[in-house]
């Protein structure tokens, strides 16, 4: 294997402390354009399985470790004995655009950068081995294959260092926002049989001001969920239960807002309709 030449070492080390200087956060990258590996403490998911990948946050491991996390603009850590070893081998810079407040949209091929050019605002532009990055200021969320050939690389995301690009900065448009906004799975119109409320009468819940609200804060606490989805869905399917299951208020339009909201944030139709069935069961109210 073709040893990296001190040399190559360092010019990659000077562009690092330079973006480091700059408030840009870096880190190197091996061959493949890809992160080391996870230090020896961290390997096999002893730490947890890449903790640090999952929210924002500098990684707190002494070698480069947890992907982006280790990216950082310290001159002490990029120059530090536990770093030489991954400098001499690296065969690029890396930085975390969500950390200087950037947001690069990756494209990939010429088709790509057409729609580019089609539909977003000009903004500085650095050539790549394929396509095009283009780079806005402002931060978002990362995420892959937002469209055919077009990645968004931001938080919790990282980029190769290809050169400061040509062209002034733009702000970050709504429309490249909009790319990684899922579009809410279509909503499965259910049927749910409640029994009658026990002794008969009329239901106290029959206002619409009253059942109403109860459904659109179910709504909101569904929609408003940042992690466990599942347990929320369930938890919320089984307060409104609780509340409105005995007497017969709901109604199948009631039932599909609470679905179409779960299903908003990525819950299945058989999920949703899983959640439902063992809220009614524990609460002891029969099946869907």
């Amino acid at each position: 294997m073709t040893q990296p030449t001190p040399n190559r070492r360092e010019r990659l080390m000077t562009a690092a402390l330079e973006l480091a200087a700059a408030g840009v956060p870096v880190l190197p990258l091996r061959a493949g354009k890809l992160p080391f590996g996870n230090c020896p403490a961290c390997r096999g998911n002893v730490c947890g399985g890449r903790p640090n990948m999952k929210t924002a946050g500098a990684c707190v491991c002494p070698a480069p470790c947890h992907g982006w996390a280790a990216a950082t603009i310290d001159p002490n850590v990029l120059n530090s004995t536990s770093w030489r070893r991954a400098w001499w081998e690296a065969r690029a810079v890396a930085y975390h655009p969500g950390g200087a407040g950037l947001t690069v949209v990756d494209l990939d091929n010429a088709e790509a950068i057409a729609w580019a050019r089609a539909s977003l605002p000009a903004t500085r532009t650095v050539p790549t081995t394929r396509g095009e990055h283009w780079l806005y200021r402002g931060a978002m969320q990362g995420a892959n294959n937002v469209r055919p050939g077009v990645d968004i690389k931001s938080t919790m995301a990282y980029a190769r260092w290809l050169g400061p690009g040509t062209g002034p900065m733009a702000p970050l448009p709504d429309v490249v926002r909009a790319l990684t906004v899922k579009k809410p799975a279509p909503a499965r119109s259910v049927a749910v049989t409640v029994p009658a409320m026990v002794g008969g009468g009329e239901c106290p819940h029959r206002t619409p001001t009253y059942l109403d609200r109860g459904i659109a804060m179910a709504e909101q606490r569904i929609t408003e969920a940042r992690e466990a989805v599942h347990a929320t869905v369930y938890r919320v399917f089984l307060a409104v239960l609780s509340t409105h299951g005995r007497c017969g208020c709901l109604t199948e339009t009631h039932t599909a807002r609470l679905f179409i909201a779960a299903q908003a944030k990525g819950e299945s139709p058989r999920h949703c309709t899983d959640a439902w069935t063992n809220a009614m069961t524990t609460l002891g109210l029969g099946h869907v």
